[in-house]
């Protein structure tokens, strides 16, 4: 199954404590790079969490961010850092003074300063695991929307496979009218310059020239890099790097047809074949 790397997932659970809530966001990326912003009590989670991520995908950029708002009828039963409490509310009175239109104070904002609130060891293991579980749903959901991107993603790679095989069908259909009507070109060609033809040497010169435009070797590779990147859509690990890798053998194939062509309706073929292979690359880049 083909998964995106662009997604985002939030999850909010609310607790004695205060509310958590989970936000998790990727996006495009040569690998996997993830990176965990945390309150100053939570930052015991941040290599676990780093290798969940880890384990549960393969690439991409990934921010995971937790915010937590603790509940103000918690407040008074809280243990306060008193000290760092007022040396805070110092501060923002001394800011307050150099501005012209100050923000009042947010106690909230205050509460969640790092090291402000002195929970119990208890309490905030207790807080650690609901945190850890919370994260745990919300990479689930990324995981989920990453899968249902992916999913429209190898849909519009599938019709530009059908599209490419169509084009080589067509191709090959074509060929031997093609080489006929070009032997007939160069023949005509020695009649008007009236030059005494040697029948032999002829069909000498057109063999050649046939072998070196027949095309029936590139279209053989191109109906097997179309299985192939089926084949690599319908598997179930990542498959990003292997499709581009296929993307760049598609548009070899393509360019060398396009050198081979020789008439507008060979070229026109592999122009076409060429704009298919690019927006399938560019899909392929979202491809985790």
């Amino acid at each position: 199954m083909a998964y995106s790397m662009t997604a985002f997932a939030r999850c909010e659970h609310a607790t004695d404590q205060g509310t958590l809530v989970w936000e998790l966001r990727s996006v495009n990326h040569r690998y996997l790079e993830a990176s965990l912003r945390l309150p100053e009590a939570f930052r015991d989670l941040e290599g676990p969490l780093r290798e969940r991520v880890r384990k549960q995908l393969a690439r991409g950029k990934v921010e995971c961010t937790l915010r937590f708002h603790p509940a103000a009828e918690q407040a008074d039963s809280i243990s306060l850092n008193q000290p760092l409490l007022d040396e805070l509310i110092s501060a923002s009175q001394r800011i307050s003074q150099q501005l012209d239109n100050p923000a009042a104070i947010n106690p909230m904002e205050l509460l969640a300063w790092p090291g402000v609130l002195n929970s119990s060891d208890g309490d905030q293991a207790g807080l650690l695991k609901t945190a850890a579980s919370i994260f745990d749903q919300a990479l689930d959901e990324l995981k989920t929307q990453r899968g249902r991107e992916g999913s429209e993603l190898a849909k519009l790679l599938e019709e530009r496979l059908g599209a490419i095989s169509q084009c080589v069908a067509t191709l090959r259909e074509l060929m031997p009218d093609l080489l006929s009507a070009h032997r007939q070109k160069l023949i005509d060609r020695f009649n008007e310059a009236k030059l005494e033809l040697d029948k032999t040497r002829i069909e000498q010169e057109l063999v050649l020239l046939a072998q070196k435009i027949d095309v029936a070797e590139e279209l053989d590779r191109l109906d097997t890099h179309v299985t192939e990147t089926r084949r690599v859509l319908s598997g179930k690990q990542a498959m990003g790097r292997r499709l581009d890798f296929l993307m760049q053998e598609f548009n070899r194939e393509a360019n060398t047809l396009g050198s081979k062509a020789i008439d507008s309706r060979s070229t026109q073929a592999a122009v076409d074949l060429k704009v298919y292979i690019e927006q399938m690359r560019e899909q392929v880049q979202n491809i985790e």
